[in-house]
């Protein structure tokens, strides 16, 4: 066993943060004074109920969620919501037209990565609508088959439903290692001012994917969403649980939309079940639930998701700068280039030569650095994520110099 922790810069499940652990630690055993160790606590408990409506307000707090918007707590992982999503909005859609035929029903995608294609598929999937891809990354990308870039503004002009079932986009791409900007003057960002206008229709059903970037910074437009979901392996806790911020309006009753013609949905994925019973209709993930708990308790006290913003930010700058001198010597490539979408939580870059990337791998494990080869699908990814501090990346900085000089 090694006698002290490694920098973990793994993608998922994430890094966390020490202190939190130590305090895990003590949960295990007595959990709130209850004389019952939190993964053997009773979720119906008082202690419990309690805890979740502080996990509950410290989100609420932190990232400024509007009373307009239920917060919930699922399980299944954002995987799952890839499919709760299309069956509780088209349940929604349903409500609002109830006889619109399925072909005159659309699901808006942006596809930006690995995962948000994950999404559109499955949406076609599971039917019920049609699924239009408002713009894919990969026809603004340097061969026609990558994704490495958010597409310009102009790439979506014109190209939304005027009234959808939903609008999906994926915040960052954890494999692909690309992310859409927080300024919403930036060419990256996403395109809200593009979105439907018509005064029709004053809810748009806008959900965004925010499983790698959640409480790494504001999320832009957050009152203008009708579900934000994370899955919290990132950035705020251990695989197990899903944070939903839900626009009260979709917490629809999905068996009346059934008797209209929609899919049935279980009810352990209808958001209305989950909301009229406070995320406790059955045994929610407690141990995942209270370790997030943990960790959004010292996020607060640290400054919350703009103390996060700043750090991240230098984080990302250390990395793609060594990466920039790394481009200079011919040694290595970012995947995605400067100004065209990169990830501040996941930095991906490949080498020309293999043997070297295995070398660079074997050399940084070497150094306590772990978690790097990345995804099958990519070479080399550096997750960034909250709990990895800004030395710690000055420690994999000084390594990747130290390679490049012996390159």
């Amino acid at each position: 066993m090694p006698e002290s922790r490694v920098i973990n810069l793994s993608a998922g499940p994430c890094s966390l943060p020490e202190p939190v652990l130590h305090e895990a630690a003590k949960g295990l055993l007595n959990f709130n004074g209850t004389g019952i160790g939190i993964a053997e606590v009773s979720h119906r408990s008082k202690e419990f109920h309690d805890y979740l409506v502080e996990v509950e307000g410290l989100i609420r707090t932190q990232l400024g969620v509007p009373e307009t918007h239920s917060i919930l707590f699922a399980q299944g992982g954002g995987a799952l919501q890839f499919s709760a999503i299309v069956l509780n909005l088209l349940a929604r859609h349903r409500l609002l037209h109830p006889d619109l035929p399925d072909a005159e029903r659309v699901m808006d995608y942006v596809v930006t990565g690995w995962f948000s294609e994950i999404a559109v598929g499955e949406a076609g999937r599971l039917g019920g609508g049609e699924v239009n891809v408002v713009v894919d990354s990969r026809s603004h990308s340097k061969d026609g088959k990558t994704f490495d870039n958010i597409p310009p503004h102009e790439a979506y002009r014109g190209k939304f439903s005027p009234d959808p079932a939903l609008i999906f986009y994926c915040d960052n791409e954890t494999i692909d290692g690309v992310g859409f900007s927080d300024d919403t003057a930036s060419p990256t960002s996403f395109p809200f001012h593009l979105l439907p206008k018509d005064p029709k229709y004053t809810l748009l059903p806008l959900v965004g994917d925010y499983s790698s970037s959640f409480m790494s910074r504001p999320i832009p437009h957050l009152a203008d969403h009708a579900i934000i979901f994370a899955s919290a392996q990132k950035n705020i806790g251990p695989a197990g649980v899903t944070v939903l911020i839900v626009r009260k309006d979709c917490l629809v009753d999905v068996d009346a939309a059934a008797k209209l013609g929609a899919a049935p949905v279980p009810y352990t994925m209808a958001y209305k079940t989950l909301s009229d019973n406070f995320s406790l209709y059955n045994t929610p993930s407690v141990l995942a639930i209270y370790i997030t708990g943990l960790v959004l308790r010292r996020s607060q006290e640290l400054g919350g998701v703009k103390y996060y913003e700043g750090v991240n930010k230098r984080k990302a700058d250390k990395l793609y700068s060594v990466i920039k001198e790394g481009e200079a010597k011919g040694v290595l490539q970012a995947r995605v280039k400067e100004g065209s979408g990169r990830s501040l939580m996941n930095v991906v870059f490949d080498f020309g030569d293999r043997d070297m990337q295995a070398k660079f791998v074997s050399g940084a494990e070497a150094r306590g650095i772990k978690g790097i080869k990345g995804h099958p699908y990519v070479c080399t990814r550096l997750s960034i994520y909250n709990a990895v501090t800004e030395e710690q990346v000055d420690t994999v900085v000084a390594y990747m110099k130290d390679f490049l000089a012996s390159a």
